[in-house]
């Protein structure tokens, strides 16, 4: 059965994405989400995984388990493996989904654009995407400007079109895929051969 509403993806590594989605994104999304859903809302956000876990094994149960996929994108986005692990797992559920149901096609994943869409990949850009480009400050400070009303507003339209897909995503199914990356490459040793 469905254990999260929502699975926040990610690119981790850097100096802007990380912190806005810790500081602004993922705080206002469960606050509004929970608003909206008549049970407690459940959002997989990496930095909750307890310490010591399993981490593929981690992402593969939390994503099965995920009605909705939510990816913050950037161009650095398309080139992270777990990222685009992340999103062709959900993008095969809908192609799974979108076979055997006779009804309207469900989108599982709602992208959001957090800087420079030009440079993301064609099947990225067939994807309607809520823009947060004018919003995308990642520092604490960011929620005592005026802008941060706007930010405000936008999640709130966001979070009820989101609500939208959760209540509409299929039943779930054990068999839900999964991929992960490959094994990580041994990194060459830095030391002379003799």
């Amino acid at each position: 059965m469905y254990e999260y509403d929502v699975f926040i993806s990610y690119q981790r590594a850097g100096n802007t994405v990380p912190p806005w989605v810790r500081n602004h994104f993922y705080p206002r999304l469960t606050e509004l989400l929970d608003d909206q859903l008549d049970h407690d809302v459940r959002i997989f956000f990496d930095e909750n995984v307890t310490g010591g876990a399993k981490w593929p094994v981690e992402l593969q149960n939390a994503l099965r388990r995920t009605r909705v996929l939510v990816p913050v994108c950037s161009p650095k986005y398309f080139l992270s493996e777990w990222c685009m692990a992340e999103w062709h797992s959900m993008a095969r559920r809908e192609e799974l989904v979108s076979r055997t149901a006779a009804t309207r096609r469900h989108s599982l994943i709602y992208p959001v654009i957090f800087c420079d869409s030009r440079n993301f990949p064609d099947y990225a850009h067939e994807r309607q995407m809520r823009d947060f480009r004018s919003w995308a400050f990642p520092y604490a400070h960011f929620q005592e400007s005026q802008a941060y009303l706007d930010f405000h507003r936008e999640m709130m339209q966001f979070a009820e079109e989101l609500t939208e897909l959760i209540e509409a995503a299929p039943q779930w199914r054990p068999d839900w895929p999964v991929t992960t990356p490959g094994a990580e490459r041994p990194r060459p040793s830095h030391l002379p051969r003799f």
